[in-house]
Parts: C-alpha cells; structure tokens; sequence
C-alpha cells in the first residue's frame, strides 16, 4: 500500500479522533516533537522497524520521542497503540507529519519558515513577524527560525507556498551567471 495513502488515512482518523476528544491541540504539539526528534536522530526510525524489539519497548520509545508518558495524553497513547497492534510503527514519522499538514489546514495555520546566515535578535525577529503579518492578514502564523551559515548573509523567507530569497548566496549565483553568460557572447 502507498506510504501517503496510509499517512494520510491514519493522519486523519487521529485528527478527528482529537478533534472529538478535544485535544487537537495537545497532538499537534506531540507530532511537532516527534517529527523534532525523528530529525535530530535518524536512528529513531531503525530502531522502530527493529523485529526483536517487542511492542511495550517500541511504545515507550514512541511516547518519549513525542515527550509525553502514559498518564499525559491518552489520545496519543491510544493511537501509538494502534499502530503498534495494525505493525504500522514505521509510518509513525510520516503520520506525524500528515497530522501536522491537517491539522494546520483546518485551522488555517501558515507556516513561516526564516532562515538566516546567523541567529536573530527577538527584535528582527518582531520586524519580520510584523511584516509577515500584514502580508497574511487572516492568517494564523507558525514562524520557524533556522540558521544556515552557506546562505552567507541576508535571509530566505518561505511563507507557504511562495519564497522571498534575499540572500547573498542568491546574488552570487545570479553573478555568476550574468558573468557566464557575458563571456559566451563576447
């Protein structure tokens, strides 16, 4: 069966599942940290499709990569259970990731993705948040900050679906180019 066929269904059933229960919010935030966890260690996915280890191991590792136990979310417990009695504990990442897609459409939540050559002060970060905010007026924002050295100075914003690239790392390559290109025709 297709990966995204399964991701999505389960994905889905969870959301609704929580949406009833009244705890859409507190599984959202538990797939934020799986998927958080599941980037920091990629071992986390061989270890969930390791035969030997038996279900009770698997869902302790399940609960702690979405930080919570047993007694603190009994929807996201019953649902790692699921999985584990359907042996769909592999699609745990992708799942997460599908829930998190699901549950941001429905609440028309835009992810804001920022990165930068070096780290933020709160006061950029507040100059960006406000004019991201008046670009996306009905919109509810979810801003990630990220660091990445290679883009050498500036920024590359990703609201959505459309990207603002303003990085130097850009202006170089369009140099390039030009400089490329110029040399062809001479």
């Amino acid at each position: 069966m297709n990966e995204g066929l399964i991701a999505s269904r389960y994905a889905k059933a969870l959301l609704k599942y929580a949406q009833e229960r009244e705890q859409s919010q507190s599984v959202y935030e538990a797939a934020q940290r799986v998927e958080a966890n599941f980037a920091a260690r990629p071992d986390l996915q061989e270890i969930l499709l390791n035969p030997v280890l038996e279900a009770g191991r698997k869902e302790a590792i399940m609960l702690s990569a979405a930080g919570v136990d047993a007694s603190s979310s009994e929807e996201y417990l019953r649902f790692v259970r699921l999985l584990l009695r359907a042996r769909r504990e592999s699609y745990l990442r992708p799942i997460m990731l599908m829930y998190q897609k699901m549950y941001r459409d429905f609440h028309h939540i835009v992810k804001v993705h920022v990165t930068t050559a070096a780290p933020l002060d709160k006061k950029n970060q507040a100059r960006i948040e406000t004019i991201v905010s008046r670009h996306c007026a009905d919109a509810v924002l979810e801003f990630e900050y990220r660091v990445d050295p290679e883009i050498i100075g500036g920024f590359v914003l990703r609201v959505g679906g459309e990207l603002f690239d303003a990085s130097i790392e850009k202006e170089l390559k369009q140099l390039r180019l030009k400089l490329i290109n110029s040399k062809t025709r001479i």
